[in-house]
């Protein structure tokens, strides 16, 4: 993607393009799975962790960034391509390698609805797959 596609993206979902929250967004869209807050400090130095962090805390507010809690005591952070900020249409599981520690997507597939008693008003939903990657099962095998 270019510079204008991640200009047009954001201001898609309501955010102004800042300089450091298009690297922000870059660094998310090159990442091949959910990244730490601590991931993308790593993976972007010339931002110090308060700039990266405010810039998740607004793409989180604004659904820019999908918010996964693997159960490895960090949350991980992707790129949301819903169609509309306001609507989550985006929303797949993941799975979690208790080898390697990564978290991968598995955005061919979509978590199934749940039927709520009434009453519950549900945000948002996830589901998480853990067990061990297929290069982990290599390197095992």
């Amino acid at each position: 993607m270019k510079t204008e596609d991640f200009e047009r993206f954001l201001t898609g979902h309501g955010v102004k393009p800042t300089a450091n929250r298009l690297i922000v967004v870059k660094a998310l869209a090159t990442s091949e799975w959910p990244l730490s807050l601590g991931e993308l400090e790593q993976r972007i130095l010339t931002l110090d962790k308060s700039s990266v962090f405010r810039a998740l805390m607004l793409f989180r507010e604004h659904h820019v960034v999908h918010v996964v809690d693997d159960g490895s005591g960090s949350v991980r952070y992707e790129l949301c391509h819903s169609r509309h900020a306001g609507v989550d249409d985006d929303a797949h599981p993941h799975f979690h390698c208790e080898r390697c520690g990564r978290t991968f997507c598995l955005d061919h597939a979509s978590i199934p609805p749940l039927p709520m008693p009434d009453g519950y008003v549900v945000h948002s939903a996830s589901y998480l797959v853990k067990g061990v990657c297929p290069e982990c099962r290599e390197k095992g095998a």
